[in-house]
């Protein structure tokens, strides 16, 4: 593959969904995820946010959950609009409850210093968007588990040509609710992974640099150090979590349910869209 095609190729592969071949909304791509992400995390990690800023930033973070999750999820099984706004719901309860409620637990708790108190009222936020963040993929997607996704058989490599020289696409074998809990459950394990070092690492660091002199005498850089170091992270955890799992994911026709047993492609694996 020539340099130009294989650009092509990513252009076409970040912009259009592989389900409809339509254009993902530009702030919901995953290749925007690092900018569309930076503000609210930001505004999350916000050293001594009050009660009225964790319910904005939860409920604005939640939002674009529900945006990502739904604009990159499988479409075999569309979601409908009543579903859709009960889990956002759900969703923005369920964040908004875990951040308020460890805000509120953890100037309680007795045998720790004080400095370590700070340390875990700066992680509260991690705990709200890893739990609710999880739960949103399972929310906005139940639809794909109920329901199951397409799965495709995997074609060898002169089958897919022949396929795209006669512009003929692949046959759906059917929809697996096996494949679609495969699915839901690796995306929802991504968006932890991808969380872990964006919310965790930052905050840690930014807590210790607040000790220092340098930036003790100058509070109005703490703003810009925290976006710097956020974006810094992010830059490093997405790729890192979007390759934990493959997006076309391959699996063997056996680990599925018996009516495609006998169905699968080339070393008798079968395919489907995991999502991101």
């Amino acid at each position: 593959m020539t340099p130009e095609l294989w650009q092509a190729k990513k252009i076409v592969d970040s912009t259009l969904h592989p389900d409809t071949g339509e254009p993902v909304l530009l702030p919901f791509r995953m290749s925007c995820f690092v900018i569309s992400n930076l503000v609210v995390t930001a505004g999350m990690l916000t050293p001594n946010l009050q009660t009225t800023g964790t319910l904005l930033w939860q409920i604005t973070n939640q939002s674009l959950n529900v945006a990502i999750n739904s604009a990159n999820a499988n479409k075999s099984s569309p979601l409908a609009t009543s579903t859709l706004v009960r889990s956002y719901l759900i969703a923005v309860s369920a964040s908004c409850s875990v951040a308020l409620g460890l805000k509120a637990l953890v100037p309680h708790i007795k045998r720790v210093s004080p400095a370590t108190k700070v340390i875990l009222q700066r992680l509260v936020p991690f705990a709200a968007v890893a739990s609710a963040g999880a739960l949103n993929v399972f929310l906005m997607r139940g639809e794909e588990i109920r329901k199951g996704i397409d799965i495709y058989p995997v074609l060898n490599e002169e089958e897919k040509g022949r396929k795209e020289k006669n512009g003929v696409e692949t046959t759906s074998l059917g929809k697996s609710k096996k494949a679609a809990t495969l699915a839901v459950g690796e995306t929802a394990l991504s968006r932890v992974l991808n969380s872990t070092p964006i919310m965790v690492l930052p905050p840690l660091i930014l807590v210790r640099l607040q000790q220092m002199e340098w930036l003790r005498s100058r509070p109005r850089l703490t703003l810009p150090v925290n976006l710097g170091l956020i974006l810094t992270t992010s830059i490093f955890a997405l790729p890192l979590a979007l390759a934990a799992f493959p997006q076309r994911q391959a699996v063997q026709a056996h680990s599925l349910e018996e009516e495609f047993w006998d169905k699968g492609g080339e070393g008798g694996k079968v395919e489907f869209n995991r999502g991101i």
